[in-house]
């Protein structure tokens, strides 16, 4: 600090008059040292601007933000705290439609709207957290150590962010200004692939990737259990894809029927591709694909949307089905909005939550299931649907885990169906299973089953509904209406068959 301080130019200023008192006490050579040391020591003492500015991270050119590698040296110091320092985060926030405004707005334009982005961006986050520019359309966020941090905050942080960026920008056109779409990806350190600055930035960037598949206004958070998709080709995505778009691909109706009585008391709605040239394909077929593509969750809107519609219909026409079941991967339980969205969809069809079952994975409520899978299986329960729990006996869901939340019924696997009326290990498994799940008081259904004998044997036992090929295949909505008169005019009685507490 001293050096600073002697280097300052009113230091400098003195030196005629060092000189000439060098002169009066000590004569020509006092003068003549003097003039050769003074402006040397005057040198040393200068400030090191060089230096200075080295120490500074490199600015972007219109916001002023600093750029990627300050961002990855913060990362990585992150994770060179104490394991007790809190939760940490790397959050990206890109722009969409940035090129469309840049192209009508021209470079003055996409220079403004940056500004005005990062102008928005620092106004709404944390006052510790530290926002760096990474590209023409995105910025990047570190959000330091904190006991308050988690997933939650992490969540609402990104939707505040989106909520700041959804307003008219103004100083480009005050008559009929743009919007902004935005999309968010995040990664929390803990679930970083590694403890690197580079791994927990191309985690949230890969988030974002899945965000920005999903549209303007998506938060996607990386778990990293989900993150390795089926390897396909180009092409193979690309038809998938247009097949989506053109709704080749779209749900058919497996009924549901009780043991006890005969009676429908559901349809599960599975994804078809009505290929052009091979007819009705299942989803072996195209999933791998969509999901590779990053389609998955349009996918399920799509069958979410068949789904309600069918029981809507169904009601109009005064055929009572009690409700219909779809299926949700862990990705798409991962989504921060999927429970808004299925809100939306029943309120949108005047449909009761409890008319609609979600079919979830067991792998969900094993012990190694994801942060966001848990909040998501968490936040649907509360609105008021029912939750299967399919392909049960597949993994390791523990009781406790059916417990938490609040799991209506199991499904039993059709690996466990198969044979079961002659093989008598598997009626023992079976068996096993159903006074599980009747001491848990909770409703069960076998998949899978494709003779009579299957039925009878699963109705001895104990359970409650059955579905498969035994049943009646899957069919399209239009054929579910006769299939339903048909099945209800051929109850003449309800079949009667040995149960087990009998």
């Amino acid at each position: 600090m001293a050096r600073f301080a002697f280097a300052r130019p009113q230091v400098v200023a003195f030196t005629p008059a060092v000189s000439l008192a060098a002169f009066w006490g000590g004569g020509e050579i006092a003068l003549l040292g003097t003039a050769i040391l003074f402006p040397l020591l005057s040198a040393w003492l200068a400030p090191d601007h060089a230096g200075a500015a080295a120490d500074q991270p490199a600015r972007d050119a219109d916001t002023g933000l600093p750029q990627r590698p300050d961002l990855l040296n913060r990362l990585d110091h992150l994770f060179r705290l104490p394991a007790d320092a809190g939760e940490s985060a790397c959050l990206v926030v890109d722009v969409l439609n940035h090129d469309a405004i840049a192209q009508q707005y021209g470079a003055s334009g996409a220079k403004a709207l940056r500004m005005e982005i990062a102008k928005r961006l620092k106004a709404t986050s944390r006052d510790h957290d530290v926002i760096h520019a990474l590209g023409p359309t995105r910025f990047g966020f570190v959000l330091p150590n904190s006991a308050s941090l988690d997933l939650e905050a992490a969540i609402q942080l990104s939707r505040r962010l989106l909520a700041a960026l959804d307003q008219p920008l103004t100083g480009l056109d005050e008559r009929a200004p743009p919007m902004a779409d935005c999309a968010v990806g995040f990664c929390l350190a803990s679930r970083s692939p590694e403890p690197s600055g580079h791994a927990i930035l191309d985690a949230a960037e890969s988030a974002l990737g899945d965000a920005v598949e999903q549209g303007p206004g998506s938060i996607r958070a990386f778990v990293r259990a989900l993150h390795h998709a089926t390897a396909t080709t180009g092409s193979d995505s690309s038809e998938a894809l247009h097949a989506l778009e053109r709704r080749q691909i779209a749900a058919w109706f497996q009924p549901q029927v009780s043991t006890d009585t005969g009676e429908i008391t559901g349809f599960e709605a599975l994804a078809r591709w009505m290929h052009p040239e091979k007819g009705p394909l299942s989803p072996d077929h195209f999933l791998p694909a969509l999901e590779a593509a990053g389609a998955m969750e349009r996918l399920s809107t799509l069958i979410l949307d068949n789904a309600l519609a069918a029981v809507r219909k169904w009601d109009l026409a005064g055929l009572e089905i009690p409700h219909v079941s779809i299926n949700l991967s862990e990705a798409e339980l991962a989504s921060p909005d999927l429970v808004d969205r299925i809100s939306w969809e029943l309120d949108r069809y005047a449909l009761a939550p409890e008319r609609l079952a979600i079919e979830v994975p067991e792998s969900a409520l094993s012990g190694q299931a994801e942060e966001m899978v848990i909040r998501g299986l968490e936040t649907l329960r509360e609105t008021g649907c029912r939750i299967d729990l399919d392909n049960f006996g597949t993994c390791n869901a523990s009781i406790t885990a059916i417990g938490r939340f609040a799991i209506n019924r199991l499904k039993i696997d059709r690996t466990f169906v198969s044979g079961v009326d002659h093989d008598p290990e598997q009626k023992r498994v079976v068996s096993a299973m159903l006074t599980m799940a009747e001491q848990l008081g909770l409703e069960t259904i076998a998949e899978g089953i494709e003779s009579s004998a299957e039925h009878a044997t699963l109705a001895q036992l104990g359970c409650g509904n059955v579905q498969g090929f035994g049943i009646a295949r899957p069919m399209p909505l239009e054929n579910t209406m006769t299939w339903i008169e048909d099945h209800r005019s051929g109850l003449a009685q309800p079949p009667v068959f040995l149960s087990r507490k009998s």
